[in-house]
């Protein structure tokens, strides 16, 4: 992958979009991976000689598209990993959705894994998933929302999920939902974090553009 999109850089981090269909890590399947391409990238840039490190703060899935942060040093891996835990990194989402939702809302599941996929269950069994949402705009002719996602939790399919459990599946889900579309609604659009060193307050955003997003204006 030669195209790589590369939001910031330093000697601490690199801020980049991943793509749709591209791992975060590699897996058993043996597919591209951006922690493999960053790598590459970094190795022949920099001239770098043997391997090069390159932590992985967060994942977003193989469909999901959007901005991600990688750490260049174990330090700075280590305090991305502690805005986290601290709630001073912060991740907000595009998702499109079908049916039309209320202007706002607060979702709150417990959520299990089981194989590849995520169930809710009841009775506060599971890990707690929280989730708040905004709806930005309604394709009545479609029958589609576009909302903006914040995340509170960072559970496994967690969006899809939850949305998907009140009867608005994402558009392109083939996991939660019946839709065949090939493109999975859903982009990480905005990332705001600590820098590990300088402390200062960074902010990423991003907007995707293609299919569903541009179904409506920006």
């Amino acid at each position: 992958m030669n195209n790589l999109k590369i939001l910031y850089e330093d000697n601490h981090i690199i801020v980049v979009i991943k793509p749709q269909n591209i791992l975060s890590q590699s897996d058993i399947t043996g597919d591209i991976d951006m922690l493999t391409i960053i790598k590459s990238y970094i190795k022949e840039k920099y001239n770098k000689k043997g391997n090069v490190y390159l932590g992985l703060v967060h994942r977003l899935d193989k469909k999901t598209s959007g901005i991600m942060v990688f750490a260049r040093t174990s330090k700075a891996a280590k305090r991305l990993q502690e805005a986290i835990i601290n709630k001073t990194f912060k991740k907000s989402y595009l998702a499109v959705i079908y049916g039309k939702i209320a202007n706002e809302g607060h979702l709150e599941n417990y959520l299990e894994k089981i194989g590849t996929k995520s169930i809710v269950k009841e009775n506060g069994i599971g890990k707690y998933a929280s989730l708040k949402y905004q709806l930005l705009s309604y394709d009545q002719k479609k029958d589609l929302s576009l909302v903006k996602v914040d995340l509170e939790t960072g559970r496994n399919h967690q969006i899809r999920l939850q949305f998907s459990h009140i009867n608005h599946p994402l558009y392109g889900d083939n996991k939660y939902g019946k839709d065949q579309n090939k493109n999975l609604g859903l982009y990480a659009y905005k990332l705001e974090f600590p820098h590990p060193t300088t402390k200062k307050i960074l902010c990423f955003t991003s907007y995707p553009e293609y299919l569903p997003f541009t179904l409506f204006k920006r």
